[in-house]
């Protein structure tokens, strides 16, 4: 008998699953590594303490700033490691846009772990062996997609690796081998069909039947979401992952708005921010992620910093895996105050994603006599009337989330565009 896939397990199997691998992890792991060594030391915690997932919550919850305060003071990797450097064979590392970066290292075990994540993506997905698929990004340091182009390969997928191309090259090299799915961030997804409008290249006709998104918000706000598939004629997934735990969520096809966590490669705990304690189904949280295949350098319920809501409801699908309902609603540390009112930029894209008008945006968060003040600049399409964009992005601002901002506009191609994660949040003083 074929045995199921791990994706498709029952809710009992999935928690036996989990923690007959969490015990082999940590046996794995302990002797090893001196920084889990330490860590569980430090609350007195032995191996054989911790059975199930449960146990795990005498163990303090784990930060990227103390990861990177670990190898700021053991360079360059830290003391996070299972074997030795001289075993590993992919370095990573995040993109520090809000600090240090964070490197992190992989052992060809470790790193067959990461694809197999992206091949349940792919089965959750139905992205097959016949199908091509178009990686339209920068093969950087960052994970970015790299395993997701493994991933691909080893379903037998022609994979179109266009890092080193112009845009204008990749979308060459998307009608040129017809390819059928695209993996991109949701901004250069938009970006790509921005540029196909100004080349007269029909994209809805096109081959491509599915766009696979990730890297930061985007493919969860309807209204972003609306865009891209119009802009494509294709359906859009959206999933979830970082550099130091992997990819390890995804929507699947049969309920769009939400993402399926890969609970057979990790235990995930929804948690209140500040107390630390569970909440329930239907009441939002922090997402935190213990995974368990990335044995090299391992994370033990780690602080995500996003904002998530699991799903009381079962999904259609009919799958047991834990369900995000709306996707990642927001980065917790990007919550500002305004006029009483808690806001995330994320609601503030949303707005402005529902204006064809804008090409581009940028949003400000300045403190000015003790007071949040939000400065919004947008850049019109060619032919948009300026005045009138800014009032209606004012009035919609106002109407939708109850105080007033500030809205410049920018001169046609003075915003950056992005191919990446795009930057069009700034917090700053004066």
């Amino acid at each position: 008998m074929t045995p199921k896939p791990p994706e498709s397990l029952s809710r009992g199997e999935l928690q036996s699953r989990q923690e007959e691998r969490l015990r082999q992890l940590i046996a794995a792991v302990l002797p090893h590594n001196a920084y889990w060594a330490k860590r569980f030391a430090l609350v007195g915690l032995k191996p054989h303490d911790v059975w199930t997932p449960d146990d795990l919550a005498r163990l303090p919850l784990t930060t990227k700033e103390a990861l990177v305060e670990d190898q700021l003071k053991s360079p360059p990797y830290g003391t996070n490691l299972t074997v030795p450097p001289s075993h590993a064979c992919r370095l990573h590392q995040t993109s520090g846009t809000t600090g240090a970066p964070l490197r992190w290292l992989d052992t060809a075990a470790s790193w067959e772990w990461v694809v197999s994540c992206w091949q349940q993506i792919y089965r959750i997905t139905g992205v097959a062996a016949e199908d091509v698929v178009a990686f339209p990004f920068s093969f950087g340091p960052f994970l970015g997609f790299w395993a997701a182009f493994d991933g691909a390969c080893r379903l037998g997928a022609l994979c179109l690796p266009a890092g080193g191309l112009t845009s204008q090259g990749r979308l060459q090299m998307i009608r040129d081998n017809s390819a059928t799915v695209i993996c991109c961030t949701p901004t250069y997804a938009l970006r790509l069909a921005e540029l196909a409008k100004d080349e007269k290249i029909d994209l809805e006709r096109s081959t491509v039947r599915a766009l696979i998104v990730a890297g930061e918000p985007g493919g969860n706000v309807p209204t972003i979401r609306a865009r891209i598939e119009h802009a494509w004629g294709a359906r859009l997934f959206d999933h979830w992952g970082m550099t130091e735990l992997g990819a390890l969520a995804v929507e699947c096809p049969e309920n769009p708005g939400g993402i399926h966590v890969l609970e057979s490669e990790c235990i995930a705990e929804v948690l209140d921010p500040v107390s630390h304690k569970p909440v329930e189904p239907g009441v939002e949280g922090e997402l935190v992620v213990t995974n368990l295949g990335r044995v090299c350098s391992p994370l033990f319920r780690y602080r995500t910093g996003d904002l998530v809501m699991a799903d009381p409801e079962p999904c259609p699908c009919g799958r047991s895996l834990l369900r995000l309902k709306g996707g990642i609603l927001g980065r917790i540390d990007d919550m500002f105050t305004i006029r009483g009112n808690n806001v995330f930029p994320g609601s503030i894209e949303a707005i402005l994603r529902q204006f064809s008008e804008i090409a581009e945006y940028r949003i400000d968060v300045e403190t000015r006599r003790s007071m949040q003040h939000v400065k919004i600049t947008i850049e019109p399409q060619n032919g948009a009337d300026a005045a009138e964009l800014v009032a209606k992005v004012g009035r919609a601002v106002k109407d939708r989330l109850q105080f007033h901002a500030e809205i410049l506009c920018a001169a046609p191609g003075q915003l950056p565009r992005f191919e990446l994660k795009a930057r069009r949040f700034f917090r700053s003083t004066t």
